[in-house]
């Protein structure tokens, strides 16, 4: 996981299976059920938080789960996801990391909400136990208030614990802070500045701030105090533009006016570097294709513009210092001027990968050539070759031998999994999930 920071973090808020936005965090303001559509969207942009609302005020099964457990796992791969909403034990934490949460946000459960006073702020056990097993980078606290008190149990009660005091004590168990005022939530008329201000003097760690954000101005208010926005209701009704949040927050003064952009693909694998001033960065979200500004030709030069060999955007996201970008792009050939695959080799073609036979292998399916043997295998046939090639694996004997049959075998299960409908992306996921619940 890349640690880059997210001027503006997009909210997604589940409630009876859909997307929601409440007001004050009780009133059903709107509803929406295109969930798949606004993470694509939103990631463009920054991380997308993920809140389980049914489960932040307790509406569980058995289980622990809600009615919306299954889209949530469906969105957990498909961005860069932070999730909350009910997470009050170690064991939920991690399976939300499992199943593809970067990180996690901790309510009610990290607060000993019971406290009188003498007692401690925060439920300790829990935290600790929670920092050995996914580690402070991945935990997010949030310090919501109401009237200047923590809140707490989905925002309907208020703990004996103020905002300050309860803050200062959090930041020694989380990488970040989530603050919402409450009584701001949804009201689209500007959060509280002074409380924001007064939070972020208070303590040293990243502060995320929520609640009534409703203009980029008031965006880049927050920026400057040095907070990032978490934002819902302006997003959904047209108040504030992602896009236009994204360009705003970059240091412009300190690039004077050309920002440098490092172009990797889905692979991470670095391709090129070029320069973008804000309307190069317009046109890129505008056509989706990566669009810079030539230093040499004084013009917007959208890559790809005479090769044809475009950079299709996936998402883009600021280092720390606001004044470097780094964009995942999809390249449609190679990106060097000399007609290598990255300006940083001289190899003309992509590195050869799973990904890339897989790609080819659904070419083959799609635009069948005269002679194509992949063409020719069905969904027998296949898993006869897997069976027969994996056989002929383990029997191998010497390196190159090994090398030679694993090649074999690895080509029929793309096919299969192809045929199946199953991405490597799929598998890797799998592979990872295993790992992190270990």
């Amino acid at each position: 996981m890349i640690n880059l920071i997210n001027m503006v973090i997009s909210s997604i808020d589940l409630k009876d299976g859909h997307v929601v936005q409440l007001k004050n965090g009780k009133d059903l303001v709107l509803q929406r059920n295109d969930a798949d559509a606004l993470i694509e969207q939103f990631n463009r942009y920054g991380e997308v938080a993920i809140i389980d609302l049914d489960a932040a005020m307790g509406h569980t099964d058995e289980k622990g789960g809600t009615k919306n457990t299954e889209l949530l796992k469906s969105l957990l791969r498909k961005g860069n996801v932070r999730v909350g909403g009910g997470i009050r034990d170690v064991k939920k934490a991690k399976k939300l990391i499992s199943l593809g949460a970067e990180k996690v946000i901790i309510g009610s459960a990290a607060w000993n909400t019971n406290r009188k006073d003498g007692d401690p702020i925060l439920n300790t056990p829990f935290l600790e136990e929670l920092e050995k097993a996914i580690g402070r980078q991945r935990i997010i606290i949030s310090v919501d208030s109401i009237n200047g008190m923590i809140a707490v149990k989905g925002w309907t009660e208020t703990a004996n614990i103020s905002l300050i005091e309860g803050a200062k004590a959090a930041e020694a168990y989380a990488s970040e802070l989530l603050f919402t005022c409450v009584e701001k939530e949804g009201c689209m008329n500007g959060t509280d500045l002074a409380m924001v201000r007064e939070l972020r003097n208070s303590v040293h760690c990243r502060v995320v701030a929520a609640g009534g954000v409703s203009t980029t101005e008031e965006i880049n208010q927050l920026e400057n105090m040095g907070c990032d926005v978490q934002l819902g209701m302006a997003l959904y009704t047209g108040a504030v533009k992602l896009p236009e949040c994204f360009i705003s927050c970059l240091n412009w003064d300190k690039t004077k006016g050309l920002v440098p952009v490092i172009a990797q693909s889905p692979e991470h694998e670095v391709l090129m570097m070029g320069f973008v001033n804000q309307d190069a960065l317009r046109m890129t979200f505008d056509t989706g294709k990566l669009t810079f500004y030539s230093r040499t030709k004084n013009r917007l030069w959208t890559k790809g513009e005479t090769s044809g060999h475009y950079l299709q955007l996936v998402s883009v996201r600021a280092d720390c210092d606001r004044d470097t970008i780094l964009a995942t792009v999809i390249p449609s050939g190679g990106v060097c001027h000399t007609g290598s695959w990255t300006c940083f080799s001289s190899d003309p073609d992509a590195r050869s990968s799973m990904e890339r036979l897989y790609a080819t292998i659904s070419d083959r399916f799609a635009n069948p050539k005269p002679g194509s043997y992949t063409a020719t295998l069905n969904d027998k046939r296949v898993r006869e070759k897997v069976m027969e090639e994996a056989e002929e694996l383990t029997e191998a004997e010497g390196k190159d031998e090994v090398i030679w049959e694993a090649a074999d075998v690895l080509y029929f299960i793309s096919v299969l999994m192809y045929k199946e409908g199953v991405t490597w992306k799929d598998v890797y996921d799998e592979l990872d999930r295993r790992h992190k619940e270990k």
